[in-house]
């Protein structure tokens, strides 16, 4: 179901939605070509309000995928845009992520650093009795199977990366290819991206998204381990229900596509997903070419097993 307010006369986009609640109010940062953009309500499925942007430089492009966390009356918010002086070798982005600070979930936000070199994105920033992690994305080109993978590392302090990172999610599936022969003919380019972990009962999760919002098996998956370990680069997450077994979470269905890149919150002991889609009649127009936006749905979460409820007119 739709969660924001689309207005198709200056549409901007909805991507890569993150959901934050603090001092009683929701919360929703968006992806933005030069910034990142906001939302807010006193409801979670009804009354949003666009707020505008909260944070840019004026300077840089594709600041993609916020996450934030309030830490100590601050809030900080983790995303990626592309930055000079770097030139891929082997290909690829300009993406590296930057920390940037808050007095208040609306900022504005300042950048503060740049927390990982390039190709860095998709943050998912998360606090446990062992203290502060980073989910992201970065990429390989050693291996079957190139491409983009989750890593995760330890935070010092909100703005200091330990740099011992270790891989969570890698691409292991077919689905899991986001371009065929993108550099070289046999060399297939895979992405496993956008990042969200959480623990429930006796389970850690890191949920994802699979290749290429353009392509029809565009898919959110999950990785699962059973353990009260909380140094999170030693769990090892195995995706499920194995490696060679797509089986998605949620996908395009019959009313829309593109579904993918989420967040999630929990509410009255019910889980839910904050992601984004594309209706296949958007009434956007052949101009907006990425026409996602923000919607929810129920998660249900049972001892390892997580299943989606999408419909196209509630939750």
């Amino acid at each position: 179901m739709h969660l924001l307010e689309v207005d198709k006369e200056n549409y901007i986009g909805q991507a890569d939605p993150f959901i934050l609640k603090s001092g009683g109010r929701y919360y929703i940062y968006t992806t933005g070509h030069t910034g990142i953009y906001a939302y807010s309500s006193d409801e979670l499925t009804k009354g949003w309000k666009f707020e505008g942007m909260v944070l840019t430089d004026g300077k840089h492009d594709s600041w993609w995928a916020p996450s934030v966390i309030e830490l100590d009356g601050k809030f900080y918010m983790y995303n990626s845009f592309e930055i000079e002086g770097y030139t891929p070798d082997k290909g690829g982005h300009r993406g590296a992520m930057h920390v940037s600070v808050a007095d208040n979930p609306l900022g504005p936000f300042k950048v503060v650093k740049q927390l990982i070199e390039p190709f860095s994105i998709d943050s998912h920033v998360v606090q446990n009795e062992a203290g502060l992690w980073i989910f992201y994305s970065t990429n390989t080109f050693e291996g079957d199977r190139i491409g983009t993978y989750i890593a995760v590392d330890k935070l010092l302090d909100p703005f200091t990366v330990e740099g011992k990172p270790v891989p969570v999610v890698v691409p292991t599936l077919d689905e899991d290819i986001y371009c065929r022969d993108r550099y070289k003919k046999g060399q297939h380019w895979h992405t496993i991206e956008g990042a969200f972990y959480f623990k429930e009962g006796d389970w850690q999760y890191v949920m994802y998204s699979g290749n290429c919002f353009e392509q029809p098996t565009y898919y959110i998956g999950y990785a699962r381990a059973k353990t009260d370990e909380t140094d999170l680069r030693k769990i090892k997450f195995e995706k499920f229900p194995d490696d060679h077994t797509y089986c998605p979470v949620m996908k395009a269905n019959d009313f829309e596509e593109g579904t993918g890149h989420h967040s999630m919150i929990k509410e009255n002991g019910q889980w839910y997903a904050i992601y984004h889609a594309r209706d296949y009649d958007d009434g956007l127009g052949a101009d907006a070419f990425d026409a996602r936006n923000a919607r929810i749905c129920k998660l249900n979460v049972n001892d390892g097993i997580i299943t989606a409820e999408q419909y196209k007119d509630h939750i």
